[in-house]
């Protein structure tokens, strides 16, 4: 009975659009060493990352994971962020935007399958990655069986695993696979492996757990696929574009791209799979999706499909994202994770999108991809410019052939035809492949109710739609087309639409076409249910959505997406986005009108069969300008009579940090338990008269600076250093990180009395821990020595204080505020009274300066246009900005940051019908113009029904 249950389950889910096994009843997840297995039905498991802290908005999360499934994605892949959940040690949240149980249910209801992914590395270019910054003040290497560390990663553990278990799939909800660790690949430690697992157990995991080797298997272990910490489904990471996105015609310089099998008993799981670039050069990410684009995206993904066999992918990023606050590590990236993603950190498609939905919704369609074995292939290409793969379920004998150009520097004018012969033998057909593209082709396949022998153009998508089977089928625009379908007697042929000849021999029938547009052929008779054929260019089939519904699956086309569909009596409801213009849904005849959200779209009948009508084009947006700045200058803590007495004294003597100090006191701010943001240190020394310099050297991380005075009186800035000088492999410490040396201008020095130096350092982050290498990891941020003399080390003795974030804000977290005066007494809350500051002048004085202003907005309901603050101008490397909304750190902006210019205002943060409130926090290193001028504007706009 069971059984039967789970099978009834698995049906109805294919009906309704999702995986089997979201969101229903307790479900078994097995495999073998073709693929993933619920409840014994075989799955491609085909998942995008998504990180929910990246978002800090958590009804966006909902509309991102839902652009993920309706681009055919069955799964999301998630990192859980330790550092984004606990400021310190025994402290966690998982509310508000932490609320990691509304994640996964929004998930469950988008009909996703989760890749759980809880480290406790995450690297993922976040801040320590996602190591809380309070660890590296525990004692023992990070990333090991450490006591010290071992105590701290069972806490997080302990707390992060009993939320996992609670929604997974063996219990109705979305969890289908636990990942352990991330990329450790360091050869050092199973034992912490094993441990990470056993933890899992004890919390309730009983999904397989996996883990990710990078890359092109770099191991842990020499025999880590199956010794000792050995996980139950290995995986492996792939990246051959490298991250060099001012370069984007070349392809590949990191690798071939091929996930390798790592064991027999297991299928071939692509655990991350480039889909996208961090921006090492300051290209901007537009270049990064072009590095990484559809051509990329065919070329790599197909060949990874076809020659290896892979069934599990998950592709990263599915959706970048946003750095903000002080989330971001300070070595690769700046405010934007957008990442060239499918998705825009603004939540906008691209034209990626479109390529994986013509991947994503083969994958779904056409099941015997889930099991498959090499074969020889059935065409040996006359032309040497082409290669081709092969391989061939082995229960129904449906073939897949890959078919492409041999060199990857190949153009896309570099055309090349194959003389591709079925595998009966009965046909050869040409297939034309254009430098840097490739095509799966089927052959021997059971489509629907049909049978296709084979054909040159690729399958989308195919679907039993009110009787009859329609397919989706497409082809690179200009080339020529082949289908050749099987019947018993001549079948009826009717192309409804486009040019293209049909020939019945021997009971095959073929149609011959060029790709132009989309046509459309009806075939009905010769023994088998009608068909209708939709043959398309790769343009024509983005512009097609497929959505199930209890009558069954429809196809949409016209819209700006399909989130849902559903059926009742004579209408068809559609959750869709539309920005004007004509709809066309196929459906089964007995909808008869059309109903996008809670509106009634008018309708005719075509000669498809389909249903057409017209969708209204969204209401204009209006932003207002902003106008009316105030600002205020900060930065009392420089004055000599400052107060400084509640700030805590910096005066330890020993730390646990490899970096042994350059002068005492330790000066390292997470020592002080100030770990995130700007932290102020004030330095107390009475002076002889004749000191002529103070030496300082601070460590920042990249793009880190740090502002020094010494009695109120500005001295200048200097750039933050690293500590350690290089980032993938163990070195000696830095002997001057982060120098600044600073004249003491006569007159300034007050003999026998107090002095004070104020030194303002930014922290850009904390390093990752990429080789589980405490050098990296555990470098320090903040003053590393200091000195007042002539210089060198020593000199007049100095008392310090320090001061940083006062607390967390409750809110938005740990990591949204620093150590700056402003921030410290609300200067960035909406709710703080600003009328007393001045109108803002065009100059800044060096130090920090706040700006600030209000606006409203009302925007049109039921649409979606995000929102985004525009910096013109060029940005300055003599400053930098941090942006708050309503509050939020929502990035940062300067010369020396990165190339950004536009940031993104999320919705949530965003009050789109209210009062909003936006905060500039500059620090000037000299005197410089204001940033300017600052605007809103629209990333898109679309009415969304849901």
């Amino acid at each position: 009975m069971r059984r039967l249950l789970a099978v009834f389950t698995v049906l109805l889910c294919v009906l309704l659009g999702a995986p089997a096994g979201v969101g229903a009843a307790a479900h078994e997840v097995t495999y073998d060493r073709y693929s993933l297995k619920v409840d014994g039905e075989r799955l491609v498991l085909q998942s995008a990352e998504f990180h929910y802290f990246r978002l800090p908005s958590p009804e966006l999360w909902r509309d991102v994971l839902e652009k993920f499934r309706a681009a055919g994605f069955n799964a999301v892949s998630i990192y859980f962020s330790w550092a984004y959940h606990s400021p310190k040690p025994g402290v966690y949240d998982f509310t508000g935007v932490r609320d990691v149980d509304r994640l996964l249910r929004t998930a469950r209801q988008a009909g996703l399958y989760v890749i759980a992914r809880p480290g406790p590395y995450i690297n993922a270019e976040s801040t320590g990655g996602g190591l809380p910054a309070w660890v590296k003040t525990v004692p023992g290497r990070a990333r090991s069986s450490a006591p010290g560390y071992r105590a701290a990663y069972r806490e997080w553990l302990h707390r992060i695993n009993p939320i996992i278990a609670r929604h997974q799939v063996t219990g109705g909800g979305p969890v289908i696979l636990y990942n352990a660790e991330n990329e450790y690949q360091v050869n050092t430690d199973a034992a912490y492996m094993q441990d990470i697992q056993d933890q899992a157990w004890a919390d309730g995991i009983d999904v397989p757990i996996t883990t990710n080797d990078c890359c092109d298997a770099g191991s842990w272990s020499s025999t880590w696929a199956t010794g000792p910490g050995a996980v139950q489904i290995p995986g492996v990471d792939d990246y051959p574009q490298s991250f060099e996105c001012a370069t984007p015609e070349v392809w590949g310089p990191w690798g071939e791209g091929l996930t390798e099998r790592l064991r027999e008993d297991i299928p071939v799981f692509a655990a991350e799979y480039q889909a996208g670039a961090i921006d090492l050069g300051n290209a901007g990410y537009d270049k990064c999706r072009e590095l990484t684009g559809p051509a990329y995206m065919k070329y790599f993904y197909k060949n990874n499909l076809v020659t290896t066999g892979a069934t599990m992918f998950s592709y990263y990023m599915g959706y970048g994202g946003t750095n903000w606050g002080w989330l971001a590590q300070p070595n690769d990236v700046y405010t934007s994770y957008d990442y060239g993603a499918a998705i825009t950190e603004a939540r906008q498609l691209t034209p990626k999108y479109d390529e994986f939905k013509r991947q994503g919704y083969f994958l779904e369609a056409v099941a015997p991809l889930a099991k498959t074995d090499p074969v020889t292939s059935p065409a040996a290409p006359d032309d040497p410019a082409l290669t081709t793969t092969a391989r061939a379920n082995p229960d129904t004998g449906t073939q897949f052939v890959l078919v492409k150009h041999a060199d990857r520097a190949a153009t896309g004018t570099d055309d090349a035809t194959l003389d591709w012969a079925a595998p009966d033998g009965r046909h050869r057909v040409p297939v034309r492949v254009k430098g840097r593209d490739a095509h799966v082709l089927v052959a021997g396949y059971d489509l629907g109710g049909q049978r296709l022998v084979l054909s040159t153009s690729e399958i989308m998508t195919h679907a039993l739609i009110g009787g009859r089977d329609v397919a989706v089928l497409y082809g690179t625009a200009g080339a020529p087309g082949a289908t050749i379908l099987r019947y018993g007697t001549r079948p009826v042929v009717k192309v409804l639409e486009g040019d293209v000849r049909a020939a019945y021999t021997g009971g095959d029938l073929r149609l011959d076409y060029t790709h132009d547009g989309l046509a459309r052929v009806l075939v009905t008779g010769g023994g088998r249910r009608p068909l209708l054929l939709l043959l398309g260019t790769d343009e024509a089939a983005a512009g097609f959505w497929r959505a199930g519904t209890g009558a069954g699956a429809v196809l949409v086309r016209g819209t700006e997406l399909v989130r849902s569909a559903s059926a009742s009596g004579d209408t068809l409801r559609l959750a869709a986005d539309t920005a004007g213009g004509q709809v066309e849904v196929f459906a089964s005849p007995a909808a008869r009108r059309l109903r996008i959200g809670t509106e009634d779209v008018p309708v005719t009948r075509t000669a498809s069969g389909s249903l057409l009508g017209a969708t209204r084009a969204p209401g204009p947006v209006r932003l207002p300008a902003l106008t009316s700045w105030r600002s205020r200058a900060e930065a009392p803590e420089a004055a000599p009579g400052f107060d400084d007495s509640r700030w805590t004294a910096a005066d330890h003597t020993t730390t646990v940090s490899p970096h042994p100090p350059k002068t005492l006191p330790v000066l390292y701010a997470d020592d002080y338990g100030y770990h995130y943001g700007n932290v102020w240190y004030r330095g107390h020394f009475t002076a002889a008269g004749s000191e002529t310099r103070i030496d300082l050297n601070a460590v920042t991380g990249l793009r880190g600076n740090y502002l020094v005075w010494l009695n109120g009186r500005y001295l200048g800035s200097a750039a933050g250093g690293v500590e350690a000088d290089s980032g993938d492999a163990s070195t000696p410490p830095n002997p001057d990180p982060g120098p600044g040396h600073f004249d003491v201008p006569a007159g300034v020095l007050k003999p026998g009395a107090d002095n004070v130096i104020s030194v303002l350092v930014a922290n850009m982050g904390h390093n990752d821990d990429w080789i589980a290498d405490d050098l990296r990891f555990k470098q320090p941020r903040g003053l590393v020595a200091a000195a007042v003399g002539g210089g060198g080390v020593g000199g007049t003795p100095i008392s310090w204080r320090i001061q940083g974030a006062p607390g967390m804000d409750p809110l938005r977290g740990p990591l949204n505020n620093g150590g700056l005066y402003g921030e410290r007494t609300g200067w960035q809350l909406p709710t703080y009274p600003d009328k007393s500051w001045k109108i803002a002048g065009a100059e800044l004085a060096p130090g920090v300066t706040w700006l600030r202003t209000a606006f409203r907005l009302d925007l049109p309901k039921g649409q979606d246009a995000p929102v985004g603050l525009r910096f013109g101008g060029d940005p300055s490397p003599a400053y930098r900005v941090q942006i708050f909304l309503n509050g939020w750190n929502v990035g940062q902006y300067g010369g020396d940051i990165g190339p950004q210019r536009d940031f993104v205002l999320p919705a949530g943060v965003l009050d789109e019908h209210g009062s909003n409130t936006i905060a500039l926090a500059v620090t000037a290193e000299q005197a410089v113009a204001g940033p300017g001028p600052i605007s809103l504007f629209t990333y898109g706009n679309v009415r969304i029904a849901r």
